[in-house]
């Protein structure tokens, strides 16, 4: 191929190129399922807390990687709520996303464990903080002994979680730790190729996290719940937010060529978050039937493309349930992908290879002189 011959088109957004090779996790979108480290999501879910994962994780990437780190995340949890200091009026009125990635940069940039795990930390002590703070409450420091979920929830509300709701955010947690090379994690790995320190690759993934079309999705759907208000209005609110070419929050995912599988996996924590009167009487049944409707509708409308449940549309009830803000919902999400990023970024380094990809110039060529 010479310099005058044009090069293939590259498929765009990278669709169907490999970036990576990964011990880390597996996205199948035609059979629906998730496996992380060998162990599918169905297998994970309901066994394992958070700090578990992390571990799964973290397997061969730490020679000093204790055996259970739920005393060694209660200290980093402790050591970076020093930064919560550093929470004022200006940066509390930003949105908390942007409050969190605040202050977390200025967490030092490093590789070791030590670091890796107050990343970890970062997102679950700084969130309950900026919430508390932008609702004119004080923070309330980290329990060092508590497991991680438990301090999480405790943090946020100034009173000790039941099981149950403890159980809800760990699956949560666990279910969106890790899922193959989305865009946050990509930008991670790259930021990661570069040496540049754990803590700028996870800066980059949150970065990427808190877009629309990525992490920054779950609170439209309590938008759309509200704004239909009664299952009898579903079809009608649905097919006039298609009409007008709206994207359905929820429904649809870029690999999964069926129903979610992260969707099923938090379906059963919010059911019981239901039954112990952890949700508001009648909105998972609201719930499950708007989802009824969209899924009819859209077959309807859109024979041809699946669009299914994804994860963000139980996500929206979990986390509601556990009394977390919609506008916090991408701070929520970061508390358990940060585990992921953070593995991800320690196998790209242990590559020693630079993420160096090549672009395709479709531009005018240079004028030649006369």
């Amino acid at each position: 191929m010479n310099a005058h011959t044009p090069a293939p088109p590259a498929p765009e957004g990278l669709e169907g190129v490999v970036a990576a090779r990964t011990v880390l996790s597996e996205v199948d979108g035609q059979a629906g399922r998730l496996i992380i480290r060998g162990r599918s999501l169905d297998d994970l879910i309901g066994q394992t807390r958070f700090e578990d994962l992390v571990s799964l994780l973290f397997e061969g990437f730490y020679e000093d990687l204790p055996a259970d780190l739920t005393a060694a995340l209660g200290v980093a949890r402790s050591e970076v709520f020093a930064e919560v200091r550093h929470l004022d009026t200006d940066l509390a009125a930003q949105a908390p996303v942007e409050a969190v990635r605040a202050l977390m940069a200025r967490l030092a940039d490093g590789d070791d464990l030590p670091t890796a795990l107050r990343l970890i930390a970062a997102p679950a002590v700084f969130t309950p903080a900026v919430i508390r703070v932008q609702a004119g409450q004080a923070p309330i420091p980290p329990d060092p002994a508590s497991p991680h979920a438990v301090d999480i929830l405790r943090m946020l509300t100034g009173t000790p979680p039941s099981q149950t709701q403890a159980a809800g955010l760990d699956a949560y947690l666990v279910t969106v730790a890790d899922h193959g090379l989305n865009a946050s994690t990509f930008a991670a790995r790259v930021v990661a190729s570069t040496r540049a320190g754990l803590t700028s690759a996870v800066l980059a993934g949150l970065s990427a996290l808190k877009g629309p079309l990525h992490g920054g999705a779950p609170g439209p759907v309590i938008e759309m719940l509200d704004g239909i208000g009664q299952p009898e209005n579903a079809r009608a609110w649905i097919e006039g937010a298609l009409a007008r070419g709206e994207r359905l929050m929820g429904f649809g995912h870029r690999i999964y060529r069926v129903r979610d599988p992260r969707a099923d996996a938090l379906k059963g924590p919010v059911r019981a978050l239901a039954a112990s009167a952890g949700v508001r009487p009648g909105r998972v049944a609201f719930a499950e039937a708007v989802e009824a409707a969209a899924l009819d509708i859209l077959r309807t409308h859109k024979p041809d493309r699946p669009l299914d449940t994804n994860v963000e549309f139980y996500t929206a009830l979990l986390l509601e349930a556990l009394d977390f803000p919609p506008k916090a919902f991408t701070c929520v999400f970061a508390m358990g992908r940060v585990a992921g990023w953070l593995a991800h970024a320690r196998e790209q380094l242990a590559t020693g290879r630079l993420v160096r990809p090549q672009s395709v110039y479709v531009g005018p060529e240079p004028r030649q002189g006369s």
